[in-house]
């Protein structure tokens, strides 16, 4: 199977990611994309984050009825950082006969090589390389030349053609703490869940 795999801390998942999400799955002919939410992201240390079992929750009724979406816990017991090259490693152990697809916004696209080991990161899975409002994509020739990766360097690049949302889960805590309306910018579920619980208050 082909298989993408989504990470992120998604606190909270807004229509964006599923928008995202949606039309990966879509071009790239996925048979199944993985949500998979981040324990530690080792570049948000410093940010509390809504505990690891609400966030899953919240994603759970986000994807609610989509027969390809599914939620992997996988980080929700790893010590230290979660790393996406140690996520990856964990998911081709786990699934040896399926292709991994891992999804990267072009403004993170542009932080890979600063990441921990980015070479072993694509030689694990093909990327796919969705736009982001006021950042450029990388294209295929300026990746390899930014790793160092030779021609030789089986490259698996696909860039996703997606409408640019510029909605952000950091902007939806700030509006849901000022009382402000969050009303089609998360789905009714979670917008439901996050009054229930009290959530970002």
């Amino acid at each position: 199977m082909r298989v993408g795999v989504f990470g992120g801390t998604f606190d909270p998942i807004h229509l964006g990611h599923l928008l995202l999400a949606e039309q990966c799955r879509e071009q790239a002919r996925l048979d199944q994309l993985l949500f998979v939410p981040a324990a530690l992201p080792p570049h948000k240390r410093e940010q509390t984050l809504t505990p690891f079992a609400q966030r899953v929750e919240m994603l759970a009724l986000a994807i609610s009825g989509h027969t390809a979406f599914h939620i992997d816990e996988l980080e929700k017991d790893r010590a230290g950082p979660s790393y996406t090259v140690d996520t990856l490693t964990h998911l081709q152990a786990q699934r040896p006969g399926d292709e991994l697809c891992f999804i990267i916004g072009s403004d993170s696209l542009h932080d890979l090589p600063l990441w921990y080991q980015p070479r072993r990161i694509l030689e694990l899975a093909a990327l796919l390389v969705v736009g982001r409002a006021d950042w450029p994509t990388f294209s295929e020739r300026q990746l390899r030349d930014t790793l160092k990766l030779e021609d030789a360097f089986p490259l698996r690049y696909h860039l996703v053609d997606a409408p640019l949302i510029t909605l952000s889960s950091r902007d939806i805590r700030k509006r849901i703490a000022e009382a402000r309306s969050v009303r089609y910018m998360i789905p009714r579920a979670v917008e439901a869940y996050l009054d229930d619980k009290q959530l970002y208050r």
